[in-house]
């Protein structure tokens, strides 16, 4: 019987070089031409390739694409995309465009530099025709670099580049389609896609809000942010030297409340904290993986659905993949070395304390430490005795006990058993873990 061939970057690079129709340019910043390479060296470039280009340097880069911008940004990469597409209409629409689907791809990359300390991102954009003559669409794509080595990372950009091409050629029967497609070949340990703008009649109908969904939702990025104005960007351009506040939530409720922990922890930043970043930022946050006793993880309609009621509240949201608050927050320092706040109500700290971390090998002690370790404070927000008992009890937690002052329980008021009673005064006391007071506000969020 025989066996479905793999369409791999090699035989989707053949494909596209050997459809007569397809022609076009590459121009590509900071990775080397890994892209371009892919259809260089299987054959039939001919077919494909009108010119490739690499202005490494900044000068001739600035020369081609204008000054002002930062190299690896969206700016510069829609520069050399309004540069490219002009310059190839100009030299062969006369000749070819009758006949041929032109595109332009372009990408600016940081990748891996000599030292490891720089920020392994970048920009990839495709310019391109469903049919000759027709009206261009247009897909810009950020990118995380998550190799280890400058050539891994080159790798996964000429594979990711391969499979843009490929698929806005043969995969835009949904976004769904399309994205699987651009993974191909590629895991969320190699690259990551967190923001992704569209344009033209190839992406009529899509749902810009669904397709962040999607990255998040599908397994392309670890965590995708949703900004108050929707105004998308990448979390390295968002969370980017900022003081940040951020609100954990669940998918089955929205609480007011939440955006009152959130204004007032803001208005308890330390003024010397906030001075010292880029400015302080509030951020509700949810997972989508699945919680205790549940099944599957968060569809992406439903992360849309419930992004937009919280943004009611005047915040933003960041929707991760993981649960844990150390996974967050590790996510978050890749783009911030201020400190960072979980605006949290108690029983959000007792599940932290109560968490087994079965995933991590020093379980409990090792959970605490990698949440710590990175410059992380929790504002626990008092709740009201009735619902701290309600909670507690529905979760089966046993060994913790309270005071109550004027019908609410504060995080200095929880007394677990020992051991980790004792664990948990040593946070109280070295201020890991502080008291909030929200104004104006009788109640707050688990």
């Amino acid at each position: 019987m025989a066996t479905q061939e793999k369409n791999d970057s090699h035989h989707k690079a053949l494909s596209i070089n050997l459809d007569g129709t397809i022609f076009g340019s590459f121009a590509e910043i900071g990775a080397g031409q890994e892209v371009a390479r892919w259809f260089l060296r299987v054959g039939a470039a001919s077919g494909t390739v009108a010119k490739t280009i690499c202005a490494y340097d900044k000068e001739v880069s600035d020369d081609l694409y204008g000054a002002g911008t930062r190299y690896v940004s969206k700016p510069r990469l829609e520069a050399m995309l309004d540069n490219e597409w002009a310059q190839l209409l100009v030299q062969l629409q006369a000749t070819r465009g009758a006949t041929s689907r032109f595109f332009a791809f372009v990408d600016t990359i940081s990748a891996r530099n000599f030292a490891g300390t720089n920020d392994c991102h970048g920009w990839m954009g495709l310019r391109f025709l469903q049919q000759p003559g027709g009206e261009p669409s247009q897909i810009v794509l950020h990118v995380n670099l998550r190799d280890s080595t400058n050539l891994r990372q080159q790798e996964a950009v000429g594979i990711l580049g391969v499979n843009l091409i490929y698929a806005t050629h043969h995969a835009l029967g949904s976004s769904t389609e399309f994205l699987a497609s651009l993974f191909d070949d590629l895991t969320l340990h190699r690259i990551e896609i967190d923001s992704v703008d569209v344009k033209g009649p190839a992406f009529a109908g899509w749902d810009e809000r669904l397709l962040h969904a999607q990255l998040v939702a599908g397994g392309y990025a670890e965590a995708v942010v949703f900004p108050e104005d929707n105004q998308y960007l990448p979390a390295n351009e968002l969370l980017y030297k900022r003081s940040l506040v951020l609100a954990p939530g669940r998918f089955d409720s929205v609480a007011t409340l939440h955006g009152e922990l959130i204004r007032s922890t803001l208005a308890d930043l330390p003024a010397p904290e906030v001075k010292d970043s880029k400015g302080a930022l509030g951020l509700f946050c949810l997972s989508t993986a699945p919680g205790n006793g549940e099944e599957r993880h968060v569809t992406a309609q439903e992360i849309v659905d419930h992004v937009a009621e919280l943004q009611k509240l005047g915040y933003g949201v960041i929707v991760f993949r993981a649960r844990e608050l150390y996974t967050m927050s590790a996510f978050v320092n890749r783009y911030t070395k201020s400190r960072i706040h979980f605006a949290i109500g108690l029983t959000v700290l007792v599940k932290l304390m109560e968490d087994s971390y079965k995933n991590l090998e020093g379980s409990l002690l090792e959970g605490i430490a990698r949440l710590f370790a990175q410059n992380v404070r929790l504002s626990v927000y008092p709740m009201p005795a009735e619902e701290v008992e309600r909670r507690v009890k529905n979760a089966e937690l046993n060994g913790w006990h309270w005071q109550v002052t004027s019908g609410m329980v504060y995080a200095n008021e929880l007394y677990p058993d020992a051991p980790l009673g004792h664990l948990y005064q040593y946070l109280l006391s070295s201020e890991f873990i502080l008291i909030g007071k929200p104004k104006g506000s009788e109640a707050a969020a688990g």
